[in-house]
């Protein structure tokens, strides 16, 4: 299930996604590093752009953003999300290395928003920045993501959704 849909993101082997209005960037002078043990989500700021407004990504920034759709994929399928090869192409990556959505997951998918280029990029609240391609698992999954058992971090997130990873030391 994707959600809000429109006939206009049906590609030929994928969905295309657009970004949200929603932004988590870094202040970067609240931490002198980044703790992989500890909560850094004070390290994030969140920022709501208005829907005419702009985000402009500067060259050598790392932001997250989010999907304006909402995404389930039922038990029986696996998904992956990549950028639009044009955006590729002006030096936009949307994710460093979580592309992979599991069986079960429902939520907003949270970009991880890059500029590789030398100049600064535009993004525009609801501009297709992504598409999503799903697979047919050969048996649906036994622990599907937001099970109690498979450790699920991000099920129903909303909106660009900062690192949970320190919660993988708790006892």
């Amino acid at each position: 299930m994707i959600e809000p849909f429109a006939d206009g993101l049906i590609q030929p082997s994928s969905i295309d996604v657009r970004v949200s209005n929603l932004f988590s960037v870094f202040r970067n002078h609240t931490a002198g590093i980044i703790d992989v043990k500890k909560d850094m989500t004070g390290l994030n700021e969140l920022v709501e752009i208005p829907q005419d407004g702009v985000f402009m990504l500067h060259p050598g920034e790392f932001v997250l953003g989010s999907t304006l759709e909402r995404i389930a994929v039922p038990n029986d399928l696996v998904a992956r999300i990549e950028g639009k090869s044009s955006l590729g192409r002006l030096g936009l990556l949307i994710h460093s290395t979580a592309g992979f959505i599991d069986a079960g997951f429902d939520g907003h998918i949270t970009l991880e928003l890059a500029n590789v280029a030398s100049l600064p990029i535009t993004l525009y609240p609801g501009m297709k920045i992504g598409q999503v391609s799903f697979m047919t698992m050969t048996t649906p999954a036994d622990k599907p993501y937001g099970s109690g058992a498979s450790g699920s971090k991000y099920h129903g997130q909303r909106g660009p959704t900062p690192s949970r990873y320190f919660e993988n030391f708790r006892d």
